[in-house]
């Protein structure tokens, strides 16, 4: 029988950082968690606990963190912590936060990207204390009629009443009606997996609710659902996101991530202080209560706000290198001294070297690099995609953005 901490203290960190937008979601969901952890403690019954993360892409970033810190406080406290990839669900592609359709993926384009989630998973969560589901295992069982069967619990206006499906609707934006079927798979997740509570961002609000209707369809006690606030990316305004470009991986070399964090606007550091820092949330005030009265520069808390961030997800170590990596290059703009070499061949161009030191991903990211004044050699700007470059003995320095540098030699 697992021994839990009082259920007072338990619910204070539960629900520090929760937000659903409306007082009365929170009243309510506060009240049901109180009573489900009161059950627990009473019983040694650990809470099945669970947030789902479709593979996308092959990374997890900061973003993806925000929910699975608030899974590991669960986890701490002795409740049942579940992993879910969503390797069906991510054929579809959540519509929550889009005001477009997501391009659909193939069921074995998902479970390729899903490969490097699991040990990407375990910088957050405890690998020995967490449960690693596939929701393809129950969602692909699901015959024609068991959609149908779903689909009669919920109405067509209640989907439009979704703030993106109602934006869409009225500039006269396709919907498809696949994009429906997102809700009913995630709420089915629920089903399938009998949890007790689900984690998401506030975007995700409606599909929890689904869940909870359909657990209540199929007999079972609806799961409370718990909400958090959307992590921007770097560029300070958009959500962080891998299609947008302004995300932080998680594995991410440390300083290339300490240069990221380096990257956002002063607006956004607070939103990054409170959901992906260690920081007590009294700490967080003070540093932020400094900075409006002119006691603290923005530039040293963007750069407590890297350390962090880098120690977390790498070392201590990590974070101190990467800080002095960035002062003397980017602060001094020195170059730095364990600069990586490249062989050059005769036929080499810059988009060729660009592509083989992992600058670039293809040819044609390589090209726009160029054309938009992203890549330097020796200082100067490359303009010509078709440049060949001739290291002398000394070599060339082939840097692109600020933080990415390579020495050609011959």
């Amino acid at each position: 029988m697992t021994q839990f901490p009082p259920v007072d203290e338990q619910l204070t960190i539960l629900m520090r950082g929760v937000d659903f937008g409306d007082p009365q979601t929170y009243k309510n969901m506060e009240a049901e968690l109180r009573q489900r952890l009161q059950e627990s403690y009473d019983t040694g019954r650990p809470l099945r606990v669970y947030c789902g993360y479709d593979p996308t892409s092959p990374d997890l970033h900061l973003g993806h963190t925000v929910t699975m810190r608030k899974l590991r406080q669960f986890q701490d406290l002795g409740h049942h912590a579940i992993f879910l990839i969503g390797t069906f669900t991510g054929i579809v592609g959540d519509p929550s936060d889009k005001d477009s359709a997501r391009p659909q993926q193939s069921l074995e384009e998902a479970l390729e990207k899903a490969k490097t989630y699991r040990d990407q998973a375990f910088k957050v969560l405890d690998p020995e204390k967490t449960e690693v589901r596939y929701n393809h295992e129950w969602l692909s069982k699901l015959t024609f009629q068991d959609v149908i069967g779903l689909a009669s619990h919920f109405t067509v206006q209640q989907f439009l009443a979704r703030e993106n499906f109602a934006k869409r609707y009225e500039a006269g934006q396709p919907i498809w009606l696949h994009e429906f079927f997102y809700a009913l798979m995630q709420g089915y997740d629920a089903v399938a997996l009998k949890t007790d509570v689900q984690i998401g961002g506030m975007d995700q609000l409606f599909n929890l609710m689904a869940g909870r209707k359909l657990m209540e369809a199929f007999g079972l006690r609806p799961q409370i659902a718990l909400t958090l606030p959307i992590l921007v990316g770097t560029d300070g305004h958009v959500r962080m996101s891998k299609s947008t470009g302004n995300y932080i991986g998680i594995t991410e070399p440390p300083e290339q991530m300490y240069g990221k964090v380096m990257s956002i606007p002063d607006h956004a550091m607070r939103n990054y202080a409170e959901l992906v820092t260690s920081w007590h949330p009294d700490f967080i005030e003070k540093l932020f209560t400094d900075l409006e009265k002119g006691r603290l520069h923005p530039r040293d808390l963007k750069m407590m706000l890297a350390r962090e961030i880098v120690r977390l997800f790498h070392s201590e170590e990590d974070a101190k290198r990467a800080e002095a990596y960035f002062i003397r290059t980017i602060q001094k703009k020195e170059l730095p001294e364990d600069m990586p070499e490249l062989k050059v061949e005769p036929e080499d161009t810059v988009v060729d070297l660009l592509v083989r030191a992992g600058f670039a991903k293809s040819r044609g990211e390589a090209k726009r690099d160029i054309k938009g004044g992203g890549v330097r050699l020796n200082g100067q700007v490359v303009r010509d995609i078709t440049l060949h470059p001739q290291p002398g003995p000394e070599g060339m320095v082939l840097q692109k953005g600020k933080r990415r540098f390579v020495r050609l030699v011959a």
